[in-house]
């Protein structure tokens, strides 16, 4: 059976980072093949204990950022796996999926 490809988003890799069972058993799963953007890495190095100012800018900075991430799905039409489906449902060139449970992800893979 072929892997399912799946394109993942910051808060995904935040969450498997963390050691959240969710995304350990996504990830370990053996099941799909994971991606993410360059978008998404750069938010990962995102340096921690920043000054209130810091962070305004650089939320300001990355306020595009979902557009970037959607962008490469849609470039390398993968379905899109976040947390965060209302940053990207008003996007109708991607397609999320269903939901960020593994069981059913397992259960009923994207198309």
């Amino acid at each position: 059976m072929a892997k399912v490809r799946l394109l993942v988003d910051t808060d995904v890799l935040i969450d498997f980072l963390k050691g959240i069972k969710t995304a350990k058993d996504l990830f370990r799963s053996g099941q799909f093949d994971l991606y993410c953007s360059v978008q998404s890495k750069k938010e990962l190095i995102t340096k921690v204990g920043l000054k209130n100012s810091e962070k305004k800018a650089i939320k300001a900075l990355l306020s595009e950022a979902d557009y970037i991430i959607a962008a490469t799905a849609c470039a390398k039409k993968l379905p899109l796996l976040t947390r965060n489906r209302r940053h990207f449902e008003h996007i109708k060139e991607i397609a999320l999926c269903p939901h960020y449970i593994y069981e059913d992800l397992v259960m009923n893979p994207p198309k």
